[in-house]
């Protein structure tokens, strides 16, 4: 109910880890390639604010920092006590000590009717007290530079992850949730954002066996136990090195890079023997683009994507527990299980909207594989046209980093902040403002704290963006969600009991005065509320005296715009529940805000936000290319999505399932590039732990996303009434309302609203990508 695991596998993209509640995201971005569209401007530009160009000197110039304040001494994220590593430790007691007593004040609810009608609430509150502590700790656990907060950080994630578990099997709570929906007059006075949330924790009850006998409910939290320790196995062996291969010097004759090609073939000659090749590494990649030669491009490719009989091994089993532990709780497979609370509802459904999806593209495929067989036939000057293998597409078709589709100045991660702020306050009203952070509040000088300021309401919540590369720090891009919204003055507290508990003063305070800094009343909305805090982490090259701002490449624009994306939703998606709050929605539906803003980055009419003094639209850059092999890789993408459902399917309780076997005959009857012998990707592919079942909503949310941008923004894209209208209709409700009904409303579409196997289906047929988009490599 409070504490599960659900994470999304798109191709180096979104993973959420939820726990029933607590939503801790992280985003290993993938970057989109080069797109344009013809947008039309009709809204004139708003020129850059004081605060606009405050962005600019802020990540730009090192001596600007904001870090450094002269303020009084605070605790991370300005929380007074968490000054040192062991108040993390105490406030984690505290948080257990109020949470024990507020698990006893719902289960006595059925003594009180009063008491039944705030179920719902004490609920979202318990787990809102439980995810502050634990979002809080995950942060510190992939960002602290001190060894000792980490060291706090992770007790405090495992004790209250223990207790979490705990209150997701227990049979009281279930019965009191239980009690509620069954009465009617409770359900019709809560309203519809509370009925949303009081069926999330129904149906994560009941994904937790809770309704079966006490030896069933052993077993499945037997085959959790199992299924976290494969999955753990299993990523180990994603990452794990490649033998190497054998490569004989003369193989690298002709080599296309004649710079490391001839390194190599010295290299070779001074050692006298052949020279081995790892997969992952930068000689490899060279061979695979520019070794003229087919051979050694199949033996590298063939062990780039090999495995163990161990490695197979682990991700069968870890299939099989999915599968069994599916069965347990009445569902025919994982895929059932996990996609009932999800856009697509079912594997069914999820197949109509890939099939569709891969009749749509063949076409675009077939011919960018003509093309490249044509310049195969040129290449080995055969009379037939041959066969385009797996092992060619970089070699006929190596793929280039994205552009932009305008020129562009140097982009400094100033620049694009301020353009960043200067888009949101066009399109919501909303802009960035540099704040100085006080001594304690953030955990490194790097991290720069950011109100988001509502022209009308004032500060709706922060971001603080840690942004620089540093050793010990998680590497990719992340997104997370420390603290989401939530409404407080009607929390009752009072009537949780602890006044009645000797020494509560001392037991609870460092959990109140936790809470208490959250709340806030703003101008010209009822109630008070907690305001969303949210981290950005990435890895760009800092900034420094001698080699002057962060200049980012096209795709760190991207990957910020995205993250950015995500961190609007968490700001917007205001509820009165945390459990619904900004990106805590279906995992099928999150990715849809931040694909959206890439789009923005097609519009030379966005771009010309870049610079402050800019009034219009700028020109097409002579530059911009469009990569011809795109559909192949976003065809196997689909593939790959495909085979998520297969490996999810009951298909894999069968004695003679083998993996291989399977991902081969797709490969065959689906795909568009033989299957090559003797390879096993699937070992790599780390998303079938991480997302299983859902790997297909990152493709699902690109076709949603590719339609609200040409549908809606492309012909004034800083429109305020528009923006508005996706605001109110889509991003307001986080995870309240279905979200059918939201991509329905935004797009005018009565025919998707209910989000059945045709609506999936017509999903199918729309363009993944823009006019002439182009997706990323992964």
């Amino acid at each position: 109910m409070l504490a599960s695991v659900a994470r999304n596998a798109v191709p180096k993209c979104r993973k959420v880890f939820r726990f029933r509640g607590c939503l801790i995201e992280k985003y290993a971005f993938r970057s989109s390639g080069s797109r344009r569209t013809a947008a039309t401007q009709t809204t004139p530009t708003i020129p850059a604010s004081v605060d606009d160009r405050a962005l600019v000197a802020l990540f730009d110039e090192p001596t600007t920092g904001y870090s450094s304040s002269h303020w009084s001494h605070t605790g991370l994220f300005g929380h007074p006590s968490l000054t040192h590593p062991r108040a993390l430790v105490s406030l984690t007691n505290a948080t257990l000590f109020r949470a024990q007593q507020l698990t006893a004040r719902i289960l006595r609810a059925r003594e009180s009717r009063d008491e039944l009608v705030k179920v719902v609430k004490n609920l979202d509150r318990l787990s809102d007290m439980l995810c502050g502590v634990i979002d809080l700790s995950e942060l510190v656990r992939n960002a602290h530079p001190d060894r000792l907060w980490v060291e706090a950080a992770n007790h405090s994630y495992e004790a209250l992850c223990e207790f979490m578990n705990i209150l997701n099997t227990h049979v009281g709570l279930y019965e009191v949730l239980k009690a509620v929906l069954s009465d009617k007059t409770i359900m019709d006075s809560i309203g519809p954002e509370a009925r949303q949330t009081a069926l999330i924790f129904w149906k994560d009850f009941e994904k937790s066996a809770i309704n079966l006998a006490p030896e069933h409910r052993n077993k499945f939290v037997a085959l959790s136990s199992e299924i976290l320790v494969l999955g753990r196995e299993f990523q180990r062996g994603v990452g794990t090195p490649r033998p190497p291969v054998s490569i004989k010097p003369e193989e690298l004759s002709g080599l296309k890079d004649q710079g490391m090609g001839v390194r190599l073939q010295l290299q070779a000659r001074f050692t006298k023997r052949n020279l081995l090749v790892y997969p992952s590494s930068l000689q490899a990649q060279m061979i695979m683009r520019a070794a003229p030669d087919e051979e050694p491009r199949r033996r590298v490719y063939v062990a780039s994507h090999s495995s163990t009989s161990e490695q197979i091994e682990i991700l069968e089993t870890m299939l099989r527990k999915r599968a069994e532990l599916s069965r347990l709780v009445g569902s025919e497979s994982f895929a059932h299980l996990t996609l009932d609370d999800k856009m697509a509802k079912s594997p069914e459904n999820v197949n109509h909207f890939l099939n569709a999806l891969m009749d749509h593209t063949a076409p675009a495929v077939k011919n960018a594989l003509r093309s490249l067989s044509l310049r195969k036939q040129e290449h080995l000057k055969t009379r037939t046209s041959p066969v385009i293998q797996a092992w060619d597409r970089d070699f006929y078709c190596p793929p280039e980093p994205p552009a932009p589709p305008v020129s562009l100045p140097p982009l400094t991660l100033g620049t694009v902040f301020m353009a960043l702020s200067r888009l949101f306050r066009h399109l919501y009203g909303i802009s960035l403002r540099p704040i100085h952070a006080s001594p304690g509040e953030v955990w490194h000088t790097d991290v720069q704290k950011l109100e988001v300021v509502d022209e009308n309401r004032g500060i709706i919540g922060w971001i603080y963006a840690d942004l620089f590369a540093r050793r010990g720090k998680q590497g990719g891009a992340a997104h997370y969600t420390v603290r989401c919204s939530r409404r407080t003055d009607d929390d009752d507290e009072a009537a949780d009991g602890l006044e009645e508990i000797p020494g509560h003063d001392t037991s609870a305070r460092e959990s109140i005065e936790f809470e208490a800094i959250k709340r806030h009343r703003l101008p010209g909305e009822e109630g008070v509320y907690q305001l969303p805090l949210v981290v950005l982490l990435c890895e760009f090259a800092r900034p420094s005296a001698s080699s002057g701002a962060t200049v980012l490449q096209w795709h760190e624009v991207n990957t910020l715009f995205h993250e950015m994306g995500h961190a609007m939703h968490s700001m917007i998606g205001r509820t009165e529940y945390q459990n619904v709050a900004g990106t805590r929605c279906a995992t099928d539906f999150v990715e849809l805000p931040s694909i959206l803003m890439e789009h923005f980055l097609n519009s030379p009419t966005v771009l010309s936000l870049f610079n402050p003094d800019s009034t219009s639209s700028l020109a097409q850059s002579p530059n911009h290319h469009i990569d011809p092999c795109h559909a192949i890789d976003t065809y196997q993408q689909i593939l790959l999505s495909a085979l998520d459902q297969i490996y999810h399917s009951s298909t894999v309780l069968d004695s003679k399932f083998d993996s291989t076997a399977e991902f081969a005959k797709l490969q065959n009857t689906r795909g568009m590039i033989p299957y090559v012998a003797g390879t096993s990707y699937q070992t790599q592919f780390g998303h079938l732990f991480g997302y299983g079942a859902t790997y297909y909503s990152y493709l699902l949310d690109r076709a949603i996303a590719s339609r609200v941008w040409g549908n809606v923004f492309s012909k004034d894209p800083l429109s305020r009434r528009l923006g508005e209208r996706y605001k109110d209709e889509v991003l307001r409700f986080g995870g309240g309302r279905d979200p059918w009904k939201m991509v329905s409303a935004i797009l005018s579409s009565p025919e998707l609203e209910s989000g059945d196997a045709e609506a999936m289906r017509i999903v199918g047929h729309w363009r993944i990508e823009d006019e002439v988009g182009l997706p990323g490599r992964h």
